[in-house]
């Protein structure tokens, strides 16, 4: 609702229509105050314009419409206002007004018992063609033909591509690039102690700068400085102050720029990590680095960037809840007054998958299928429940996204507030990012908050300052702890499967760590027999070809990671690391007609850079390609 003085304020490329029954016009004309209906309809005209307000009729079977309708052809023979002829639309189909019942009984949180619920009078609240409108309405073509001109004259352009990052101002008089080089250089001091980056003393230090400079060059190509730039700004701000700080999630952490710049703590080199992960020059898309910040302090960091950009520029990123296939069968058979414990007992029945839907659900369950067919109660919910599937039930806060602009948020994207009054973005982060925005994961993680208070109480009692940032990496005593299955509490290695596992083939390395928490998920866990089969000795370490042997060794000739389909691929074929990406990308997909080009070009490279014959490099392509649909971010893992 919106009251007339902010009306005036904001009426210029505004059209008006005056609503259903519950508008002022009308109100006035089911009342029979056909003068003062005029005389409101007039002001709306001089609000908006005399061309841009117009007088709706409408028929969803309700006596009281034909009255107004009667009151509006009045009010156009007068000669000042023309009238439309609307609909509202409330529910796509006829056939779906049952279900929209129980979707507003789900709604307002009462039962379909209940004489007192909302309920919309009648069936018609759906789109209507111009075929059934025009039977309620035969004299009106005029006002039948209304829509199509009032739609011609809409227009709205929201504007697709452009990048609104926010800018970060360099201190001095140095440009952006010199800056991010010149914070490089300073983290390759302090972390390798190289002396001199522009003259390295050594093999090491030369394979350092050569990374270094590769990634910077792609980062400059790509028009991501900026963004670099802004996010070690509030992640090196947040350590400053104190604030625990991840040490880096997701395929963020095969970049060294972002590892000297602070970003991260996680060496790329010591874990053999791909900066084209990441970052793929071949396929640029914008880089999203996920940040994990203690869940008691993440607010602080929130008000930095405000402060720093803009509070009006800085917005968190509505979320929406969908009625999945469980959640809906519970929802339905609530309203409907079904006993909980039948419903969850009919809920349970349906596979634990994020994907899945009643149809899948019948197929994957031969019980709920079966169910669906004879239980009484399963047979009452499901017309219902099929058709509000999917559909969103609720809106809510994401729980790490927020969005960061060069420009008042509200001229690039719609805006609303949540619970506390601070602004969130009415689209989800996938439009978000088509509109150009930054999307930043500031996640709120308790076990940094944990990790905090125990080093503080380390301290307390014990008068030892444990530095998180810098924790030896071959201490016994932990591998001991862990290949116990002594983790309950420790996050990723927490469940009781995961539990199982590592004391099953227990965990002598941080590589075997990374391997575990890698392969102990949906995708990869097919490839968890032979990797346990091989780690623990029951079955011969064998690698297709000796290239593979140093991509594979850590993990015992298992394929595990996706940076390792990237290496066998760019030491097999001579792919570019970028290129390698993209041919994983395309493996993990498994389209015919592109598995076909991949093959044809992956032998090709196999014969001119390492002259494997055609057979051998069919079977290598057949074996990576197994892999690929599978493989876990090493960077993320580790």
């Amino acid at each position: 609702r919106i009251d007339k003085e902010i009306l005036r304020e904001h009426a210029r490329g505004l059209i008006g229509l005056s609503a259903c029954l519950h508008g002022e016009v009308n109100q006035l004309l089911s009342a029979g105050n056909i003068d003062q209906a005029e005389r409101a309809a007039d002001e709306y005209a001089e609000i908006l314009g005399r061309d841009n307000f117009f007088l709706e009729m409408q028929d969803h079977g309700i006596a009281e419409q034909k009255r107004v309708n009667e009151g509006v052809r009045e009010l156009c023979r007068r000669g000042k206002h023309r009238a439309v002829i609307t609909n509202d639309v409330h529910y796509l189909h006829r056939s779906h007004a049952a279900a929209h019942e129980v979707m507003l009984a789900i709604q307002t949180g009462t039962v379909m018992s209940d004489p007192k619920r909302m309920k919309y009078q009648g069936d018609q609240f759906y789109l209507k063609s111009r075929e059934e409108l025009a039977q309620l309405f035969p004299n009106d073509t005029a006002a039948l033909d209304l829509p199509a001109e009032i739609a011609a004259r809409c227009h709205a352009t929201i504007e697709m591509g452009k990048l609104h990052f926010p800018q970060f101002t360099v201190p001095g008089s140095q440009g952006q690039k010199e800056y991010l080089t010149y914070l490089s250089h300073e983290g390759l001091r302090r972390i390798y102690g190289v002396k001199d980056p522009r003259k390295p003393a050594s093999d090491h230090e030369r394979n350092l700068m050569k990374r270094l400079d590769e990634e910077l060059a792609i980062i400059e190509k790509t028009g991501f400085i900026n963004y670099f730039l802004v996010v070690s700004d509030f992640v090196n701000y947040a350590r400053s102050q104190g604030i625990p700080v991840g040490p880096g999630r997701g395929s963020g952490g095969g970049s060294l720029v972002a590892y000297v710049t602070g970003i991260t703590e996680l060496d790329p080199i010591r874990f053999n990590l791909i900066f084209e992960r990441f970052l793929n020059p071949d396929r640029v898309s914008p880089p999203d680095f996920d940040i994990d910040f203690c869940q008691d302090r993440r607010d602080e960091v929130i008000r930095y960037v405000k402060n720093k950009y803009g509070s009006d520029r800085v917005a968190q990123i509505v979320t929406f809840g969908q009625l999945g296939a469980k959640s809906v069968i519970k929802d339905v058979a609530r309203v409907l007054e079904i006993p909980l414990d039948k419903a969850n007992r009919l809920a349970k029945m349906i596979p634990e998958d994020p994907k899945i839907t009643l149809a899948k659900a019948r197929e994957a369950n031969p019980e709920f299928g079966k169910a669906c067919a004879t239980d009484p109660d399963l047979r009452l919910i499901l017309p219902t429940a099929e058709v509000l599937e999917g559909l969103y039930r609720n809106a809510g806060v994401h729980a790490a996204g927020v969005v960061i602009g060069d420009k008042p948020l509200i001229d690039i994207v719609p805006l609303g507030h949540d619970k506390e009054g601070q602004p969130v973005t009415q689209y989800a982060k996938e439009p978000i990012e088509e509109c150009g925005l930054l999307k930043m994961d500031f996640l709120g993680l308790k076990t940094l908050t944990v990790l905090k208070e125990a080093t503080e109480l380390v301290k307390r009692g014990h008068n030892v300052q444990i530095d998180l940032a810098n924790l030896p990496l071959d201490d016994r005593k932990t591998y001991e702890l862990l290949s116990r299955a002594d983790t309950v509490g420790v996050f990723q290695v927490e469940s009781s499967g995961m539990r199982q596992l590592i004391r099953g083939i227990g965990v002598n390395n941080i590589e075997d760590l990374i391997a575990v928490i890698a392969l102990y998920r949906p995708g990869p866990m097919e490839m968890l027999p032979s990797y346990v089969a091989r780690k623990t000795g029951k079955e011969k370490v064998v690698y297709d070809h000796p290239l593979l042997g140093p991509i594979l060794q850590e993990t015992y000739g298992v394929m595990v990671y996706q940076e390792q389909v990237q290496r066998a691929a760019n030491v097999r074929a001579g792919y570019s690391l970028g290129q390698a990406d993209l041919l994983r990308r395309a493996m993990g997909k498994k389209k015919a007609e592109v598995m076909a080009r991949e093959r044809a070009g992956f032998v090709a490279g196999c014969a001119r850079t390492n002259h494997i014959p055609a057979a051998q490099a069919e079977q290598i392509f057949d074996h990576i390609a197994a892999f690929a649909g599978y493989g876990f971010n090493k960077a993320h893992s580790a």
